[in-house]
């Protein structure tokens, strides 16, 4: 056994899945290596701190019923905001806001007055919200799969309500505008609003793989260093050094270094989140704010310091997100949005402050699963995969690919079955 806990493991991508896959490891006597190619832990998640504000990679937030952030994350200290549970609608130059009344009472009479959804619609969310709550996981991922769009016409949800809520709340999460992501994957989410929160840590969702890597022990970290090919157990720097491995997980993109015939091309959404400093708020309480004009850039806002944070600077920052293609560079884009934020939502001098392009925001993907399934994680006998895009793009799906890429490699040196943890 002490030779076994001796083998040299090499994690390529300091992301959430390699975060979890290092933490595993951990538990079961192994000292791996994580190979990063930034200067941070985190991948897609990640916050920094311009001019006394905390950006984070794009409008991100965390489901607190996600049962794999349960079992992983401290959310005591990660010092939680909630959003109320409701979305303000902006649409032809009026504002109205609904939300779940039931767990937050101040809601009830804006969602009762609001004319952006119907009464019969309003009946239909309710019931919608018992029917997921009542529903397992394991039964949302085996239905047969729809586009949501198709799935909320058949629940009898009027186009007035699919455009007015439905395809801006859910393009936002989405990062497509059609509603063409699986039914699967709508369920699944509206099941996790409806059981739990979206948060967002005090200092950023930056401190998610933040307090996932000072789990950490035993892991040691190469940061800032590129990985340009692995070949079975040897990984090759850009440097030119070559390092020699008994078992490679890799917790990133696999194209960037594998041509293997088993190793499959991914496909990603992308986005756009524009954070602004503003004097004042058109939106007092913390929730987001979705735009439900078509042909609109502007998807969703949100004013961060609506909730307790740790910014130092002392004005509004406003987050805005782009779903909605468009060929304009940043400079038009920012004058564009600008343009909307004063005539769709009110929102007048604003001081832009910075763009996130996120080129690969969320994996796109077929046939979701809940979890990866255990054969398409090995590309062969030393190489293993992990990764939301093996089974849908979330934070719960990247740990749970995380925990079962460092189980199979566990397997593979021990040579014996392990229950996941």
């Amino acid at each position: 056994m002490a030779s076994e806990k001796s083998k040299t493991i090499h994690i390529i991508g300091a992301g959430i899945s390699g975060l979890i896959a290092a933490q595993i490891l951990e538990n079961h006597g192994y000292a791996p290596t994580v190979i990063e190619a930034t200067d941070s832990e985190g991948g897609r998640v990640k916050t920094d701190t311009v001019h006394g504000y905390n950006l984070d990679h794009g409008f991100q937030v965390l489901l607190t019923s996600y049962p794999a952030a349960q079992k992983y994350l401290n959310y005591k200290d990660l010092d939680l905001q909630y959003f109320l549970p409701g979305a303000t609608i902006f649409k032809n130059n009026s504002i109205s806001t609904i939300g779940d009344a039931f767990r937050n009472f101040g809601l009830l009479i804006p969602t009762i007055l609001s004319t952006k959804v119907s009464v019969s619609d309003k009946f239909k969310i309710l019931k919608l919200n018992r029917i997921l709550k009542q529903k397992s996981i394991e039964d949302i991922f085996s239905e047969k799969e729809t586009t949501t769009l198709q799935y909320l016409e058949k629940f009898g949800f009027s186009q007035k309500t699919i455009q007015n809520f439905f395809i801006p709340f859910f393009s936002g999460i989405f990062l497509e505008t059609k509603l063409s992501t699986s039914s699967r994957m709508f369920e699944f989410v509206y099941k996790m609003f409806g059981t739990g929160y979206a948060a967002i840590p005090k200092a950023g969702i930056g401190e998610i793989p933040k307090q996932l890597k000072n789990n950490l022990s035993a892991t040691s970290f190469l940061f800032n260093t590129k990985v340009t090919s692995v070949d079975n157990k040897t990984i090759t720097l850009s440097n030119g050094e070559t390092l020699e491995s008994d078992e490679i997980i890799i917790a990133t993109d696999p194209a960037k270094f594998i041509t293997s015939k088993n190793s499959k091309k991914i496909a990603w959404k992308s986005c756009q989140t524009l954070y602004f400093e503003t004097n004042k708020s058109v939106i007092k309480k913390p929730i987001i704010g979705l735009v439900a004009n078509e042909d609109s850039l502007i998807n969703n806002i949100f004013y961060s310091t609506s909730l307790p944070n740790t910014h130092t600077a002392k004005k509004q920052l406003l987050s805005v997100t782009v779903v909605r293609n468009h060929n304009l560079h940043e400079s038009l884009l920012v004058k564009q949005v600008t343009k909307e934020l004063e005539t769709l939502c009110g929102i007048t001098n604003v001081n832009f402050l910075k763009a996130y392009d996120i080129a690969k925001a969320l994996p796109e993907r077929e046939n979701l699963s809940y979890a990866p399934f255990s054969e398409e994680i090995k590309l062969d006998n030393h190489i293993t995969l992990a990764g939301d895009y093996l089974c849908n793009g979330s934070l719960n799906a990247a740990m749970l690919s995380g925990e079962l890429a460092a189980k199979t490699v566990i397997e593979n040196l021990e040579n014996q079955t392990i229950p996941l943890e």
